[in-house]
Parts: structure tokens; sequence; C-alpha cells
């Protein structure tokens, strides 16, 4: 019994591990998030969050739909009963990390978009044309054109993207150690408890 207890939690730690990184280390992935030239900026605007929270006797995470500026899905984490310290300690680091998440990615889209829109009025300035043709439709820059601005973006961003990289590794190894710790712990709980019903019977 102790055996196919213990199995079962390990099972559950594994299936609740971090989710690997949105994007992969490689710095060139950055741009996949707001790739179109016709695309408009969308407006400055401080990052919010939905204040939505699930009622207390709800049993799991609620993921909503992708944020329009960070184009991340918001989760809401679960509070399971009898919660302890240490279950607390990740749930709050899990759901701090997945808002610091947000922020950086709403901040980043929102500097890349308004940066490539600079980008494609002035190049169109440089050849003498306006952003709408005669029809008022938006001109846009063929794929090579683009390409220097995507290259160029990179190289100016490629600190801030390698320190992202740190600290959600750093962030999700800290996540996972926790993990493993709430595992053990709740592994133990149920070894110990299954004994003492054993000896009270």
């Amino acid at each position: 019994m102790a055996a196919g207890a213990a199995a079962a939690t390990w099972r559950s730690f594994f299936f609740f591990l971090p989710r690997p990184p949105l994007l992969p280390p490689r710095l060139s992935a950055a741009c996949s998030r707001r790739s179109s030239s016709g695309a408009a900026a969308p407006k400055d605007k401080t990052p919010k969050r939905s204040t939505f929270r699930p009622a207390a006797s709800s049993t799991h995470d609620w993921i909503g739909p992708p944020n329009p500026l960070s184009n991340l899905r918001p989760i809401v984490y679960h509070v399971p009963e009898n919660e302890s310290e240490l279950e607390k300690r990740l749930r709050h680091l899990r759901q701090e990390t997945e808002d610091w998440n947000h922020e950086f990615w709403t901040k980043q889209n929102l500097t890349f978009s308004k940066e490539k829109e600079a980008f494609i009025i002035s190049q169109l300035q440089a050849k003498g044309l306006t952003l709408r043709d005669e029809d008022g439709r938006r001109r846009a820059l063929n794929s090579e054109e683009m390409a220097k601005f995507y290259k160029s973006f990179l190289d100016k961003n490629r600190t801030r993207h390698a320190n992202y990289n740190k600290e959600w590794y750093r962030r999700n190894f800290t996540i996972t150690l926790l993990m493993a710790r709430v595992a053990l712990n709740s592994m133990w709980r149920t070894i110990t408890e299954r004994s003492s019903s054993k000896k009270n019977t």
C-alpha cells in the first residue's frame, strides 16, 4: 500500500512540473510573437491582469484566454484545503512567476510593435510613400526589408533576452525543488497515516 501511495505521489509530481520556457533560449524566437508587418501597433498601456478569482470550492487551476498584450494565458492556481506553509510558498512563487512573465512580455511586445511601426513608416518615407495607398490600404514592406528590422531588434535586446532566460530557469529550478519537497512531504504523510491506521485496528 505504501509503495502504491508513493508511486501515485510521484506521478502527480511529474505531471505538475513547471512548463518549459514559452520561447526557446534562441533569441531569434522573440520575433515570433509579433511578426506581421501589416499589424498595427497596440496602444501603450499599463499591464493589467483580470481580477477574476475562482470560488473557494474550486479544486482545479483556472486558465484564461490569451492576454491581448502578452499573448500568454493567465493562470489562477487552486488553493488546496489544509494548505501547508510549504505548499503556500510554492503556490505564491508559481503565481508570482506567471505575473512576472506576463509583465515582461507585455512590455516587450509593446516595444517591439512600436519600433516596428516606426521602422515601417521611416522606410516608406525614404521611398517617398505614405503609410496608405490611394485606395486607403496599408502599405507593407517585403520580407527582406523586415528582416533588417528583426535582426536589429534582436541585436539591441540580446542582453535583455538573455537575462530573461536566466531568470526564467532560476525561478523554475526553485519551483521544481519546492514541488519535490511538497511531493515528499505528501508521500510521508500518507505513509504515516496508513501506518497509524493499521496500528489502531
